[in-house]
């Protein structure tokens, strides 16, 4: 009788012990992002992009052998953070920011994906396949860029929130996107939809989590498309917990579409000093890592997978 009570015993410690070792961690904040073409990035890396604080992490979004990354683990964040993204892109800075400010326990994790081109539909579970299916024969490119999604973009993004929530708390959403919708008024109501359906799907309190949206190139930069800013002005009326981020002053490329590698550095910066503010703290210039990684340091793994825990 006692050696089955001691084994009753260490059987309920082992379940405690487990349970607890999964249970996401609460100092653990995650971001989702998406958007198109300026939320994939692009811009120049400089040598200072290639060192990040190791509490700034990503979630992969696809196997990439040539960086040993493989979908659905974390990793430090290294730009480029996405298999596509050539280069630096907003949610890079957006992450220095958040960690250079936030209390050391805590850590930052995002889930990026970007289609280029491409309008808010795209991001509609319920208006996407019509939206694919129509595209007109110059914008058929779009498709394949999709298709890299496995045809929808939404649930992918849906896929790999709920992997990430293993680990720990989804406590915003970052979109860029407004180009392609630039003329549309229905834009605000057609993002509150789509982050409707995240908070369904993914089983999120709206009060709890927070949006951000980023204006696109600013009339102050004769951009091509800053109508857009005037509809996503809107947002925040349509959509409670909204917040719009400005690009004013926010350098952009002849295209007068994108923003300079400079510019994606200063609207991630922006997305974090709002976030920061919201959460109760102030952003000030940025702190060295307590713990950094380099891409270019020779002891250290460039694509060195991290534990989800601390």
């Amino acid at each position: 009788m006692k050696k089955l009570l001691q084994l009753l015993l260490l059987s309920t410690v082992l379940a405690f012990a487990s349970s607890a070792l999964a249970a996401p961690d609460p100092n653990f904040h995650i971001f989702l992002c998406f958007g198109q073409s300026n939320m994939e990035g692009g811009g120049a890396l400089q040598e200072s992009d290639k060192t990040v604080d190791r509490r700034f992490q990503v979630l992969a979004d696809f196997d990439t052998l040539a960086r040993n990354r493989k979908m659905g683990e974390w990793y430090d964040a290294i730009p480029p953070l996405t298999k596509r993204t050539r280069g630096i892109s907003m949610m890079d800075y957006f992450g220095r920011t958040m960690v250079a400010n936030l209390p050391e326990k805590y850590r930052v994790g995002v889930v990026k994906l970007g289609v280029s081109g491409t309008r808010i539909e795209l991001w509609d579970k319920d208006a996407f396949r019509a939206y694919l299916d129509n595209l007109p024969p110059d914008g058929l490119w779009k498709k394949p860029l999709a298709e890299q999604y496995d045809g929808n973009p939404y649930e992918y993004l849906v896929k790999l929130a709920r992997i990430a929530q293993q680990s720990g708390v989804i406590k915003g959403i970052l979109i860029h996107q407004g180009e392609s919708n630039f003329e549309d008024q229905d834009w605000p109501k057609k993002v509150k939809k789509i982050y409707d359906d995240l908070m369904k799907d993914l089983s999120l309190d709206p009060k709890a989590v927070t949006l951000l949206a980023g204006e696109v190139v600013n009339a102050d930069q004769n951009g091509e498309k800053a109508n857009a800013n005037v509809i996503m002005k809107n947002l925040p009326g349509t959509l409670a917990n909204s917040h719009v981020i400005s690009s004013a002053g926010v350098p952009a490329n002849r295209d007068r579409l994108h923003f300079t590698a400079d510019g994606q550095r200063e609207m991630g910066r922006r997305y974090a000093e709002k976030m920061l503010t919201l959460m109760g703290y102030k952003a000030t210039e940025p702190k060295e890592p307590s713990v950094k990684i380099s891409a270019s340091a020779p002891t250290t793994a460039p694509e060195q997978k991290v534990s989800a825990k601390p």
